[in-house]
């Protein structure tokens, strides 16, 4: 049973960074993906950026292109979610989730309990 821990969220200025981490256990082979998603008040949720742990290929929303990084440690028991220049509309709760394969339709079947990112001045 795949096991998701997030930590690292806070309140940040914008223009400021953060990093997210989350502790992933539980998995089996290699062909699945870990991710983030966040949801901002009154708003669905939306993916924000996951890595394909078999081959390191990762996506981002349009929204982070360019601010936000995903990574990982070796075995991606740890991915990490570096956010730069931040801005007050990636206020959100950010969900760290996992993906039963790499393709971007795949099935989450676990999710982490959320972290929240504010930030404002």
């Amino acid at each position: 049973q795949v096991q998701l821990v997030e930590s690292g969220g806070g309140l940040v200025q914008p223009g400021g960074s953060l990093r997210l981490s989350c502790a992933a256990s539980g998995f089996g082979d290699d062909y699945h993906s870990i991710g983030w998603f966040r949801q901002a008040p009154g708003k669905e949720r939306e993916g924000v950026s996951y890595v394909c742990v078999s081959d390191g290929s990762t996506y981002y929303a349009d929204s982070v292109k360019g601010r936000f990084t995903i990574s990982g440690d070796n075995a991606y028991n740890t991915v990490y979610l570096q956010m730069k220049r931040l801005k007050p509309e990636d206020t959100a709760v950010y969900y760290c989730a996992h993906k039963v394969n790499c393709d971007p339709s795949a099935l989450i079947d676990a999710w982490g309990q959320g972290t929240q990112v504010t930030v404002s001045s």
